[in-house]
């Protein structure tokens, strides 16, 4: 199969040739016809499959075929959960349509809101938004509605799990109710499957893998360790194994920045990226990161979605996600486009839980590896298949440990 067999117009597949996208992805061979058909979709696949070449080629190949917009209106509204997504996905958008007469932008917070107020006013093509910038746009009446032809929401499990179901709800109030609805994500939830229901009219379904599955390039295993010894752990790792790039998940800002702290002392050239960081620390952090300025990259899970980096080759768990989606994602920053990744997660007795939610989901287990010398003393309890917790936690005095608890009472 061919782009050209799917139907794109010339000037896309100018542009497909240029980015040497030689052949559809399965995600892209089922919803670009049925969204050049006008049909509302619900798309499910891994992440690095070319799910938003999926719904950006068809839909700028119909924006072109079609009129044009008025001042302050949209045509094509999409939206996403986090900054660094929205930049990812337009992004894609400009590249995809740079031989076509379109207008598009991108639209969130932490920055000033003047250039997108003037970019509106003679009406955009496309916005890709993240819904609460989106709703300010709204309330200051820079940008209407009336126009919108299709919403595209992407990772719209993740804005739920953020908290955005309030503003979803008042932007949905507000679009016509004669429109194509596109769902792009990676995992579909019970919660999103239900929204699908009220939003999607006679919905084509696509999966073109298991549902909430990971992807099968990514060679995945947890290492078990005590909480208190995870950076001194990582580092060893880092040294030991030669690691280049790697991308790190801590759970909360605190901790990104307690292990970015630790890298910098042990002299790791690192940066971070976090919910506390402005926007352009974390477009410079992520910058220096693809430029290979910096090794290692420490983030939260507002980094699990949009950041499409190169060849990848490490991510790390250095604390297991409280969402068991997020780790699908998480690991899915590595392995993209079939090039193959590790993802290695560091594991605690008190993480037993988020491990079962995770291989319940995923519906595997993960491989255990010790790693000499960081034996947990809190050994982590036993899993088994489907995610059920065996055996508690015990504590087990390894040598090391009885070693370092005799140097202790010998210098009291």
């Amino acid at each position: 199969m061919t782009f050209l067999s799917l139907g794109l117009i010339d000037p896309l597949l100018r542009t497909l040739d240029e980015l040497a996208y030689s052949t559809p992805t399965p995600v892209q061979a089922k919803a670009i016809p049925a969204v050049l058909a006008g049909r509302d979709l619900m798309a499910a696949a891994q992440t690095g499959t070319g799910k938003t070449a999926g719904f950006a080629l068809p839909l700028l190949q119909s924006l072109t075929l079609a009129g044009q917009v008025a001042p302050q209106s949209v045509r094509v509204l999409v939206l996403v959960p986090t900054r660094e997504l929205a930049e990812q996905v337009y992004d894609s958008f400009r590249r995809y349509g740079s031989k076509l007469p379109l207008r598009s932008y991108v639209a969130y917070g932490g920055v000033p809101i003047e250039p997108q107020l003037s970019k509106l006013r003679k009406g955009l093509d496309v916005l890709v938004a993240t819904p609460g910038r989106l709703l300010d746009l709204y309330g200051q009446n820079a940008v209407k509605f009336d126009q919108v032809q299709t919403l595209v929401l992407d990772e719209a499990d993740r804005m739920l799990d953020l908290g955005f179901a309030r503003e979803l709800d008042v932007v949905f109030a507000a679009l016509p109710a004669q429109r194509q609805t596109l769902l792009f994500s990676a995992t579909f939830s019970a919660p999103i499957r239900a929204l699908a229901g009220k939003l999607l009219r006679d919905p084509l379904s696509i999966e073109v893998s298991p549902r909430n599955s990971t992807v099968k390039s990514v060679k995945q295993w947890a290492i078990p360790c005590d909480k208190k010894r995870k950076p001194e752990l990582f580092c060893h790792l880092l040294k030991s194994r030669r690691w280049g790039q790697v991308l790190v998940f801590v759970k909360t800002r605190k901790g990104v920045e307690h292990l970015l702290a630790h890298l910098l002392e042990q002299g790791v050239r690192a940066d971070a990226i976090h919910g506390d960081k402005s926007q352009p620390q974390r477009l410079r952090a992520l910058a220096r990161f693809k430029a290979a300025e910096v090794q290692v990259l420490v983030a939260t899970d507002v980094a699990a979605r949009g950041l499409d980096i190169d060849a990848l080759p490490q991510v790390v768990n250095f604390d297991l996600p409280t969402v068991a989606e997020d780790y699908i994602h998480r690991i899915g920053r590595t392995g993209r486009a079939g090039a193959s990744g590790e993802a290695v997660s560091l594991l605690c007795a008190d993480e037993v839980d988020l491990l079962a939610a995770v291989e319940a989901l995923t519906r595997q287990t993960l491989r255990r590896v010790e790693e000499p010398d960081f034996e947990a003393e809190h050994r982590v309890p036993a899993t088994a298949a489907g995610g059920a917790v065996v055996k508690k936690a015990v504590k087990v005095q390894t040598p090391k440990a009885a070693e370092r608890a005799s140097k202790r009472r010998f210098y009291r």
